[in-house]
């Protein structure tokens, strides 16, 4: 086989419409586009939520309520199945993990969770567990560290 060879799968290639090409060829007259109108315009697009300049719905309907997704805690999850690849008795923390590629991205925070059989004693230090993962650390012999933030501390009151 060459490359002149090769082709597109059947079905996987269509004719381009041709427009303007007559009123019988179904794109003509207008070429798709409808009447007249912004849309009708070549270079137009409209952003979504646009109503010609009357408030939007989304900005006429009343906020109410709280989102907290700004301040949830997102981890970085770790199945069990992933620590079998690292040696017997090894120390498995963040920068090894990152070292194996298994923890990437711009997230800081591990958990460990309980997914799959972990056949390898290992002491794993992660910011947070499942209580399976760490169930099934302690069955094979190894040991969970925990890393715990330290608490920020108030400012001392300003005196005058």
């Amino acid at each position: 086989m060459r490359l002149h060879n090769l082709s597109p799968r059947p079905g996987a290639k269509h004719r381009t419409k041709r427009l303007g090409q007559g009123e019988s060829s179904g794109h003509g007259k207008t070429s798709g586009r409808g009447g007249k109108g912004q849309t009708a315009r070549s270079g137009s697009s409209i952003r979504i939520g646009f109503e010609g300049g009357q408030m939007p719905l989304i900005r006429r309907m009343p906020k109410r309520g709280f989102n907290n997704t700004a301040f949830t805690t997102r981890y970085i999850p770790i199945n069990l199945t992933n620590l079998n690849q690292f040696e017997n008795g090894a120390t498995v923390d963040e920068a090894a993990l990152r070292k194996a590629g298994l923890a990437n991205g711009t997230l800081k925070l591990l958990k460990v969770l309980g997914t799959g059989e972990l056949t390898k004693k290992l002491t794993v230090t992660a910011h947070a567990f499942s209580a399976s993962a760490k169930a099934a650390i302690e069955k094979a012999g190894g040991t969970c560290n925990l890393i715990t933030k330290p608490k920020a501390q108030p400012k001392a009151a300003a005196t005058k």
